[in-house]
């Protein structure tokens, strides 16, 4: 128990230096570009078969119960809302996790391992606003993009098995999507991204930054990296659907 207030307060920290380096020159754009590159146009596929295939499977439990109560005509509205609102930014955000996170991780903790870091500083650059904060932005920035990505191609298959299924066309189907969306559903899922984000890019610094000494460390710092920021995942998104119950009508 003591051990895990310990690191809740090196991760509060580290946040806190997080904060302080960002706003101080020099800017890292360069490094911030690359990593952004990296983390977003690289997990553009992931995300995309991840999206399509959740589409395609959520369409395909939900058609037969809407069938016996005779409610097919609410399919479009169910679906948009449902994986705009929640399903969508949360399960991307948790493959993020798995790819960017232990990557992250992986990638600082072999830097550590290996005395890069170290050496980084003897040279007289700042290895935390180079390597962390970058990283950091790179994940807040990217992650909603992704989420919005996944969205859509959830709800374009969606709209090929209503197409194949009930005869419904793409634009009666996109229609009814936008019909039933509003900004009470859109806007606390895109905030919410961006916390997913942030979330993900300071445990994987975190854990790769305070990596353990030896080769076992990389791997146990990869592997934290993806626990401890889907635990946070699901905290931030309690927090975030409590808040929005409060402030929108759900």
């Amino acid at each position: 128990m003591f051990s895990f207030f310990n690191q809740i307060g090196d991760i509060s920290f580290f946040a806190i230096r997080f904060f302080k380096e960002v706003f101080t020159k020099p800017f890292e754009w360069k490094e911030l570009i690359r990593q952004c590159y990296n983390i977003g146009n690289k997990s553009i596929l992931l995300v995309s078969v991840t999206g399509f295939i959740l589409g395609l499977v959520f369409t395909l439990q939900s058609r037969p119960t809407l069938m016996e109560f005779g409610a097919e005509s609410w399919m479009p509205s169910m679906v948009s809302i449902s994986i705009v609102r929640e399903i969508g930014p949360v399960i991307i955000a948790l493959i993020c996790a798995g790819r960017i996170g232990s990557g992250i991780g992986a990638e600082l903790g072999s830097m550590k391992v290996t005395e890069q870091i170290d050496a980084m500083e003897v040279s007289g650059t700042n290895p935390f606003k180079y390597l962390v904060v970058t990283r950091i932005l790179a994940t807040t920035l990217m992650l909603p993009l992704l989420i919005i990505i996944g969205d859509a191609v959830a709800l374009l298959g969606s709209a090929i098995i209503e197409y194949l299924k009930g005869d419904v066309s793409f634009l009666l189907y996109f229609n009814k999507v936008f019909d039933a969306l509003q900004f009470s559903d859109i806007i606390p899922a895109t905030v919410k991204s961006f916390y997913f984000g942030f979330a993900i890019g300071l445990v994987g610094c975190y854990k790769g930054y305070n990596c353990a000494k030896g080769t076992v460390g990389v791997g146990e710092a990869s592997n934290a990296a993806v626990v401890y920021t889907s635990m946070l995942l699901f905290i931030i998104d309690f927090i975030a659907v409590f808040i929005t119950d409060i402030f929108f009508e759900v």
